[in-house]
Formats: C-alpha cells, structure tokens, sequence
C-alpha cells in the first residue's frame, strides 16, 4: 500500500513540475488571436458558470419588469458601451469586438438561461479575462446596473424600432 501511494505522489509530483514548466515556460500561447484549448474553453466557461452562480445573491427591485426601467436600461445598455461589444436589436457590435477571446455573447440569445441576480452581478462586477468591465469600479449606480438587467432580460422580445425610441429619447448614441 505504501508502493502505491509513494507512486502516486510520484505521478503527482511531476504532473505538478510539467504543468508548471508548460505555462510558466511561456509554452502556453496567451496570444488574443490564438484560440483556446477545448478543454481550457470548457473549464473556464464551467468555472465562471459556478462563480456567478454562488455569487449572484442580489434580489431584482419590485420595478424590475416596469416599463420605463427597462426602457432607462436600454438607454444606459447604449450609452455605457455594452451594444459596443454584444449589439442590440438593430445595433450590430463594433469590429473589436471579434477579436475578444472569449467572444462577447450575444445576449438575447442567453438572457433566458440568466436570473436577473446573475446579470446584476455580472454587470456589477465584470468577468475576470473576457473583456467584461465592472460597472461597480467605475461607481454606476446599482439601480442603473439593475435597470440594465431588466433591459436584457427583455432583449428577446425588444424590437429594433423600439430600441430606437428608447435610446433616442435620451439623446443616446445612435445604434450603428
């Protein structure tokens, strides 16, 4: 029994050393044009899958499904830059956005695998190496960050010309 153990360690061991000479011997391409591993795209989707899971404890505003909040979303979704990177109904994302690895996802065709919880987090605190900013860091009010939300979850069912309304209204930034 000792044998075995000793030779798992062993194998342990040098898995250790090898996984550390590969990346911290720069043999593990971190070039923003090269594409990931299956496997690290996997793992790293699964790791921020749980993350946001067990972080995301926010509970949505009672005026979450109002009308104007969605529609102050829609205008802040414009204004902050997010049609930048994910477009919006009529809004097609700027060019940059191809070359983000991860690439930014198109967010109506998630918005209903998300809770409002997990979006307000998401909004709030950005993804560690994706691109996501913190809306938190740069002080945007929570109620802004919720209305965002709002505005997402109902990104499915937004119409273009609707979106043109709302972020006219405002003087937002025309969508492109």
């Amino acid at each position: 029994m000792k044998t075995l153990l000793a030779f798992i360690g062993l194998v342990a061991i040098l898995c250790a050393i090898a996984a550390a000479i590969f990346f911290l011997g720069g043999f593990y391409n971190v070039a923003g044009s090269a594409a990931e591993p299956d496997i690290v795209k996997r793992l790293l989707a699964a790791v921020r899958q749980a993350s946001v899971g067990r972080h995301a404890t926010g509970t949505a505003p009672a005026s979450f499904n109002d009308a104007a909040t969605v529609q102050a979303g829609a205008r802040a979704f414009s204004q902050r830059g997010c049609v930048d990177c994910h477009g919006g109904p009529g809004a097609d994302y700027d060019k940059f956005a191809e070359g983000m690895h991860p690439e930014p996802p198109d967010l109506k065709d998630i918005a209903n695998e998300i809770s409002p919880a997990e979006l307000f987090w998401v909004i709030k605190n950005g993804i560690y190496m994706t691109g996501m900013p913190s809306f938190g860091a740069i002080e945007v009010p929570d109620q802004e960050i919720w209305s965002i939300a709002a505005f997402v979850k109902k990104l499915p069912s937004v119409s273009e010309e609707d979106y043109k309304a709302w972020t006219a209204a405002a003087g937002a930034p025309p969508p492109r």
